[in-house]
């Protein structure tokens, strides 16, 4: 079972995102986050918290396509939620609009915000969520478009954002990863600025580069995106989304 697609490498590297995270709540939001965060959960990060949903934790690993199990490890009503984000003891991975080199990430409005081009979300969690636990981000599809230079207000908050603001935004902010369907991202370049972690197998640095609209920093020999292993797209294929739906989201 050596031969895999695209999506299944954004799967298993959105699972890595939550690598070494322990007994915390995983905030998934999307389908390949989604596929991660099951993924992570059934192989190296057993102690992992996934909910329903809506208000319950539920055990073991689900299609994400199906009904969640009906065995319940724990109750989170909606109150509970902010306990759970303001101790950190969340990482969610968030699906931005666009992103900047400092991990600013619009979720909101495109083009003027008093006047915009197209009213996307709003601001919903994006600056609580980034000011209080790990946050990580999903883009399916790695364009100019959404790696773009400022021009925007900030709603998910960056790293010279988080600085600028003081101990009250930087103490317990941490962006740890981007992973879109070209390669995985992380803030490691100079001022905590976006940096090239690794290219997907058929990917070039050049294509990374070519489709990020500002300068991304690249640190010397850029490896090559992890592989699924085999027992990962085991799971992938037959527990997690045997239905394929990961592949409309990111065509082989």
């Amino acid at each position: 079972m050596s031969e895999f697609t695209r999506a299944e490498v954004c799967a298993a590297a959105c699972a890595d995102a939550w690598r070494g995270d322990g007994e915390i709540m995983a905030g998934p939001m999307g389908l390949t986050p989604s596929i991660g965060a099951r993924l992570a959960r059934a192989t190296f990060e057993p102690g992992l918290l996934l909910s329903d949903g809506e208000a319950t934790l539920v055990a073991g690993v689900w299609a994400v396509d199906a009904p969640p199990p009906a065995t319940a490890e724990g109750w989170v009503p909606f109150r509970t939620i902010f306990d759970l984000l303001a101790t950190g003891r969340r990482h969610v991975m968030m699906g931005p609009s666009q992103i900047d080199r400092y991990g600013n990430a619009n979720i909101s409005a495109i083009g003027d915000f008093a006047r915009p081009k197209r009213q996307l979300l709003g601001v919903r969690g994006a600056p609580g969520n980034t000011v209080n636990h790990p946050t990580s981000y999903w883009v399916p599809k790695h364009t100019t478009r959404t790696f773009v230079e400022r021009d925007y207000g900030v709603f998910g908050v960056g790293n010279d954002s988080a600085a600028a603001a003081g101990p009250s935004a930087s103490r317990f902010h941490e962006l740890r990863r981007v992973v879109t369907n070209l390669a995985v991202l992380d803030f490691g370049g100079p001022g905590g600025t976006m940096r090239l972690v690794s290219v997907h197998p058929g990917v070039t640095v050049e294509e990374v580069t070519a489709n990020t609209g500002f300068a991304l920093h690249v640190d010397g020999e850029v490896p090559e995106t992890r592989t699924p292993t085999d027992e990962e797209l085991v799971l992938i294929r037959e527990v997690i989304d045997p239905n394929g739906r990961r592949d409309r989201e990111v065509p082989a």
